[in-house]
């Protein structure tokens, strides 16, 4: 991870119940944009992970205005979803076999920045 920079602020989720593929779908749209027109996409989009990268979205902000940034300004500089840990079942199927489940969690970053 990059070093904390004072025109920059960031914001991680970690453990988040998402796959990061699903996550990446999300990511994609908003990235590079403002942060006014990325909360509106977010916001219109009918995806349960446009929420969770909301959310990150949000946070980020807040802590953007504690450190006094112009909240107009801001822009999305990096955004990513990495893999998390990968918790795995097995299902009983027919004739006594059973097959693997995986449920994937992933990590979500994201860093503001002024735009100048």
């Amino acid at each position: 991870m990059a070093e904390t920079v004072n025109n920059e602020a960031r914001a991680v989720l970690r453990y988040a119940k998402t796959s990061p593929t699903k996550a990446r779908q999300i990511i994609n749209v908003i990235r590079g944009k403002d942060v006014g027109t990325a909360l509106a996409l977010l916001h219109g989009m009918n995806k349960r992970a446009a929420r969770i990268v909301e959310g990150v979205l949000r946070s980020a902000i807040a802590n953007a205005e504690l450190k006094e940034m112009d909240v107009d300004r801001l822009y999305i500089k990096d955004i990513r979803a990495e893999d998390g840990p990968i918790l795995k079942r097995y299902m009983p199927r027919a004739y006594g076999r059973a097959t693997p489940k995986k449920r994937r969690y992933s990590h979500i970053y994201i860093i503001l920045a002024e735009r100048t």
